[in-house]
């Protein structure tokens, strides 16, 4: 754990907890050395509901963590289910319920039980992709969200040595049927990597390849993120300025890397486009310079335009949330890229919706100094509006109708993924 410090003193620590062989013994490896700091540990295991005895599976594991004094809850998957991609919307539920208690409980840290041959899978998935270096470098150990840390202590040890880890405790574990549904491609992989000959990449040679990568792509982002500081503005409506001639003062790969974070961060997602997307709008963009009135394009909940030599990353304007009651008192994530919470003096009801082309024409009408602000329209069309019978009361860093008005207590631009690699708050 020392390579993941610091920690707090007396630290809570939350691990996800399958049942499986790695999570079983990543959480008692965890609380034997939280109890050593006078801290304690949370497990956290996320029911599914995709096959029939999941909820006595996890119903087993707290059980199992009851009789060693180790706290456990249980995440239940609520709603209907996929019938595509069952793995990666999975994933995504898992990942928000787990960051989700965190949050609600102040817990920072979150510990992941993925090891050694998990790394070596995630690689070749990621070549089979086509990804480029950033999913090359397979996972990473430490990941920094907005509200917790995720760790993988593991990542470096191997599946045998966590089963022999198991065996000391004297702890027995679940296995799971869909490790061996070769329906999977990542189960396919495994079996290919455990028959693997002369002359076929070992699960070795993947982490070290890995690593490697790892490497290369820490070292880029410090220059992308010290390139970002020279060329991008983000303004606290939610929108960036990138200068032309900075942005491409560079090698692809860093302008490209700047990019990416920008569309991620803009259009509040958790991840940077496809590759040959990027690489796409990247040309793009390069000739966009010599263009007159060059239309712009949209990518990943974006728009990028060009205007005065200065390219506009925005929030597109489709798929914006639909309107919705803020209630006095609530902090709601809009959008994934505000924080929103109500004046406690705002009397209901209240609507909040995109303030959209028909709003900003009435704001510009009651408050021309609007347009003296510097916020282009294309940004200001997409930012959250409390709406009241009166029309429009307030709009997110841009207008208030009066003193009297409702308003807004809180508008931080929140998204999921800072600009830089870096985004993790421990207090405001």
């Amino acid at each position: 754990m020392t390579p993941f410090g610091p920690f707090e003193s007396s630290p809570h620590i939350a691990v996800a907890v399958s049942g499986g062989s790695d999570s079983m013994a990543l959480v008692l490896l965890a609380d034997a050395w939280a109890r050593a700091r006078g801290g304690r540990v949370t497990a956290l295991t996320v029911d599914h509901g995709l096959r029939s005895g999941s909820g006595d599976e996890a119903v087993q594991v707290a059980d199992w963590l009851a009789v060693r004094g180790i706290a456990h809850e249980i995440l239940c998957w609520q709603g209907p289910k996929p019938d595509t991609g069952v793995q990666s919307k999975a994933r995504e539920a898992r990942y928000r319920l787990l960051k989700g208690w965190c949050r609600e409980a102040g817990v920072l840290h979150l510990l992941l039980a993925h090891q050694r041959e998990d790394q070596a899978e995630t690689l070749m998935l990621r070549l089979g992709a086509g990804s480029g270096l950033d999913g090359l470098a397979a996972m990473s150990a430490i990941v920094e969200d907005a509200h917790v840390r995720l760790l993988r202590p593991v990542l470096g040890v191997s599946r045998a040595a966590l089963v022999a880890t198991l065996k000391a405790y004297d702890q027995d574990w679940v296995e799971d049927p869909s490790n061996e549904d070769t329906k999977f491609a990542r189960v396919r992989i495994r079996q290919t990597l455990m028959l693997a000959g002369e002359g076929q990449p070992s699960v070795s040679m993947l982490v070290e390849t890995a690593g490697r990568m790892a490497r290369a792509r820490t070292s880029l982002e410090a220059e992308a993120s010290r390139h970002m500081a020279h060329s991008c503005r983000v303004h606290a409506s939610g929108y960036a300025a990138v200068d032309t001639d900075a942005l491409f003062a560079t090698g692809d790969e860093i302008s490209l890397r700047v990019l990416g974070r920008l569309l991620m961060c803009i259009g509040g997602r958790d991840h940077t486009p496809r590759l040959e997307k990027l690489e796409r709008l990247h040309q793009q963009m390069k000739l966009a310079i010599d263009i007159d009135d060059w239309p712009g394009v949209t990518l990943s909940r974006c728009r990028v335009l060009l205007v005065r030599g200065t390219f506009l990353v925005c929030r597109e304007r489709r798929d914006l949330p639909t309107p919705t009651v803020l209630n006095i008192g609530e902090i709601i994530d809009w959008d994934r890229r505000f924080a929103l919470s109500l004046d406690e003096s705002a009397k209901m009801p209240l609507t909040l919706a995109p303030l959209g082309l028909e709003g900003w024409n009435e704001i510009v009408n009651k408050a021309p100094e609007i347009k003296a602000l510097g916020i282009p329209r294309v940004a200001g069309l997409t930012l959250p509006s409390l709406i009241d019978d009166q029309g429009v009361a307030a709009v997110a860093h841009l207008y208030r109708r009066s003193e009297t008005a409702p308003g807004f207590q809180m508008t931080g631009f929140h998204p999921p993924r800072a600009l830089s690699a870096t985004g993790f708050v421990v207090a405001n």
